[in-house]
């Protein structure tokens, strides 16, 4: 990640105008290395394109299946001509060759190390089944690369919210440590709830030249 022109002005996007960009097989298929980008990543199972679909306003702009894993290609969505949204292959995908998931794990690794233009990860848990292995693995990634991490808790709508907010709570406790680089809310693609907070954090990153020094920010709404 690069350091960014704090002297340029960047208004804020509207993400119900996200327009399909590409779709990259490997690294080198990428769009240009500029600009601002924030990454949607996450188990095969998580909702990740549910998620950018509810945030946009635009149920068919990511691709979704029942049967987990169909994204295996990174895909780019554009805000602006500096501003994207990037849904990546979900990490334990299934069905797939064991040799097809290895030269996915390398793509998605040297995107994660190479983009200069990615400025925090939006990191996708179903709510029930919070930080599994892969999970953190990528979180574990993140700390040691300095890089901002936002973690959606999804599907909040299939929990009480005592036991959603019990979860949430108990997660923010353990990754307390961490504070400065990531931060922690509920979201619910079914009930199109959350997304408030996670404008807060998109806009931060996608606008706020000073936000890859001050990590994210985030501030609570009413729980699903």
């Amino acid at each position: 990640m690069s350091d960014l022109d704090t002297s340029m002005i960047v208004t804020a996007p509207d993400y119900r105008q996200a327009n399909f960009l590409l779709s990259a097989s490997k690294f080198s298929q990428c769009p240009p290395d500029q600009g601002w980008e924030v990454a949607f990543a996450g188990r095969s199972n998580a909702g990740k394109s549910s998620a950018i679909n509810s945030l946009t306003g635009n149920r068919k702009l990511a691709r979704t299946s029942k049967t987990p894993g169909r994204t295996q290609l990174i895909n780019f969505f554009s805000l602006s001509d500096d501003q994207r949204l990037v849904d990546l292959p979900g990490y334990g995908f299934a069905k797939v060759p064991q040799s097809v998931k290895k030269e996915w794990t390398r793509q998605l690794e040297t995107y994660l190390q190479e983009r200069q233009s990615l400025r925090g990860l939006v990191l996708l848990m179903d709510v029930r089944h919070p930080l599994q292995a892969f999970d953190q693995q990528m979180l574990d990634w993140a700390l040691a690369a300095q890089m901002p991490v936002h973690i959606l808790l999804t599907k909040a709508d299939k929990l009480k919210n005592g036991p959603a907010s019990s979860t949430l709570l108990k997660l923010r406790k353990q990754l307390a440590g961490h504070a400065d680089l990531v931060s922690v809310q509920l979201f619910s693609a079914l009930k199109d709830t959350g997304h408030k907070e996670l404008i807060r954090v998109l806009n931060a990153w996608l606008c706020d030249s000073s936000a890859q020094d001050e990590g994210p920010t985030a501030e609570s709404e009413p729980l699903p």
